[in-house]
């Protein structure tokens, strides 16, 4: 039921009064409510309205008005409410004249671009529908026609709430959904003929606000999840140059040699899945390489079947002249497996299945007509990886990429896999897409752009040697060390003295501006972190430059190098080598950038 306007039955006689002519609020079937003083010397003081009104009621109720001659007199009848009808005596010389045409749309609100409902009465939640237009009837659909009410377009809930905003003053923006799944926002105004309800579809507009708030949060939780993996990165090169330094000291056989590997091999899953955030977060070291899609899926699917179970089958699809296509090779192989090992999970709930990998060249029409949003491209690269599991329910599949989302039981999945894959492909510049119907199975398409390589060089020309790392990890040079975060600074520099070579350290950049000036001229190497306190790497190296001339210059970062190498513009001679940091890998670095020049070559 929905709840009466309070001047409709409180104030109804004092209003009654305000009117000029003999005037009375009726019930359906003909019971007088409330009466002005007037309709009760000229009609009487009698409980029913006259007893000819009977079709003037029933018109009023279906078209919002309507009028009838009786003992002589025109009466007009109105909605006014929820089986309420405002009745008025127009008096004798009123008996003969031609009934008023019925209330209409003027010419401005046919023809407006939203939705316009001429309701009759003066309650816009419980009148009738009079006239609409033809933008409300492709909004609101067949229920938007005359005779109808506004609760049948907008629902109960809806007509509840508008009832609720009108009585506090309200009369618009106020926004409902219709069936349909359409968001409007409804606004009320009256007129000389009844209420008018404008109607505005604002369901793009809620589903693009919606689309840039979860973007919103997928690049806010990026933010928080490099800036963890940041910090964790610090802490875990700490723990495996501490556990090198131990593995040096206690050779195999040694009793603790097999704890200190164990270690060791914890601290490199820790960071395959600091990686793993690194790459949601795109904030990844990339290794881009060309690579032949065809081949690619070939190496990969050795791993594959072997991840999938003897009650899931494994199909490969190769389609005709795969193109190549420029990404990490490792991150497509994570990619692919990731979509893989939740297919198969998939379908272990059905008790097998097919689990379908395709590849393929499209032109751009048909990667669009595959569910492709992304920057036009003439060619783009297809791996579609599908299965016939139970499918993905329409609530969960908008929320498959956002990180630590799972719809798998506590304690089989951490919500990355997915996050994961998103990030691989929109750090390499492409679009992925899912499809699903419960019970259908799903489908995830990943479009990367097509790789073109330059023209080949003859062999030997313009392509530099490859250089072998060096075998003996022990050198001389001095080294300035910049680093805030002092077990990995510590750890890092006494193992680098253990192999003959001077470190000074500096856990800031104003500190190592400071040494570098002391030194000048006479630093070989500097080795700095990129995100510090303070001056941050990029910056001490600008302002270091005239201290330490044309030495070479090594980053050590969480973080991916594209977050900062804009800032190097115009800087030679400088490396990266991402965290965290192990002692062979850092020693065989430094010992190829201080090699003598002949036999660097």
């Amino acid at each position: 039921m929905i709840p009466r306007l309070r001047p409709l039955r409180i104030e109804a006689a004092s209003l009654l009064e305000a009117l000029d002519g003999a005037a009375c609020l009726a019930a359906l079937d003909g019971s007088v409510l409330a009466a002005n003083r007037r309709w009760r010397d000229e009609i009487g003081k009698g409980r029913r309205a006259p007893g000819g009104l009977h079709g003037a009621f029933k018109a009023a109720r279906d078209a919002g008005s309507g009028g009838e001659t009786c003992d002589g007199r025109r009466f007009a009848v109105t909605a006014a409410g929820e089986e309420m009808f405002l009745v008025r005596a127009l008096g004798e010389e009123a008996a003969s004249a031609p009934p008023a045409a019925p209330p209409r749309l003027d010419a401005f609100a046919a023809a407006s671009p939203f939705g316009v409902a001429l309701i009759g009465g003066i309650d816009a939640v419980t009148g009738v529908v009079i006239e609409v237009n033809l933008v409300m009837t492709a909004i609101a659909g067949p229920a938007a026609k005359p005779g109808a009410r506004l609760e049948d377009l907008i629902g109960e809930a809806g007509a509840t709430e508008l009832a609720e905003r009108m009585q506090a003053g309200h009369s618009g923006p106020i926004e409902v959904e219709l069936s349909g799944q359409r968001t409007v926002h409804l606004h009320v105004a009256p007129c000389d003929q009844g209420v008018l309800v404008y109607l505005q579809d604002v369901t793009d507009q809620k589903r693009m606000q919606a689309r840039l708030a979860q973007r919103n949060r997928m690049e806010s939780v990026g933010q928080l999840a490099g800036g963890v993996a940041h910090d964790f990165n610090n802490l875990l090169s700490a723990i495996r140059l501490r556990a090198d330094e131990l593995l040096l000291r206690h050779a195999l056989g040694d009793p603790s040699y097999d704890s200190l590997a164990e270690i060791r091999e914890t601290v490199g899953r820790a960071a395959s899945v600091v990686r793993q955030l690194l790459t949601f977060s795109r904030r990844a070291t990339l290794q881009r390489e060309a690579l032949d899609l065809g081949e690619a899926l070939t190496d990969t699917a050795v791993l594959l079947r072997r991840l999938v179970r003897e009650d899931v089958k494994l199909a490969i699809d190769y389609g005709p002249n795969l193109p190549l296509v420029r990404i990490d090779r490792s991150q497509l192989e994570t990619a692919i497996i990731n979509l893989v090992v939740n297919a198969r999970d998939a379908l272990r709930a059905k008790g097998g299945g097919v689990v379908r990998i395709a590849t393929a060249r499209l032109t751009l029409a048909d990667a669009k007509a595959l569910g492709y949003a992304g920057v036009d491209l003439p060619e783009l690269a297809l791996i579609e990886v599908a299965d016939n599991g139970p499918g993905i329910e329409p609530e969960a599949l908008s929320k498959i990429f956002e990180p630590f989302f799972t719809t798998k039981p506590i304690g089989e999945g951490t919500g990355l896999g997915l996050a994961t894959v998103y990030g691989v492909v929109k750090q390499a510049d492409g679009w992925i897409a899912a499809d699903s119907r419960p019970g259908e199975g799903a489908r995830f398409r990943i479009f990367l752009p097509v790789h073109t390589p330059p023209l080949m060089f003859e062999p030997g020309i313009g392509v530099p040697p490859a250089r072998v790392a060096p075998r003996d990890l022990s050198g001389a040079g001095r080294i300035l060390f910049v680093e805030d975060e002092a077990l990995v600074r510590g750890v890092a520099a006494r193992l680098l003295r253990a192999r003959g070579y001077e470190v000074l350290e500096a856990a800031d950049g104003e500190a190592a501006l400071v040494l570098a000036q002391a030194h000048a001229g006479a630093i070989d190497l500097m080795i700095s972190d990129v995100i510090m306190p303070g001056m941050d790497g990029p910056a001490l190296l600008k302002a270091a430059r005239p201290y330490i001339g044309d030495a070479p210059v090594m980053f050590v970062s969480g973080y991916a190098e594209a977050e900062f190498s804009d800032l190097l513009e115009g800087e030679t001679g400088v490396s990266f080598l991402p965290k965290p940091l192990d002692i062979k890998t850092l020693a065989e670095r430094v010992k190829a950038h201080l090699r003598p020049p002949e036999q660097a070559a």
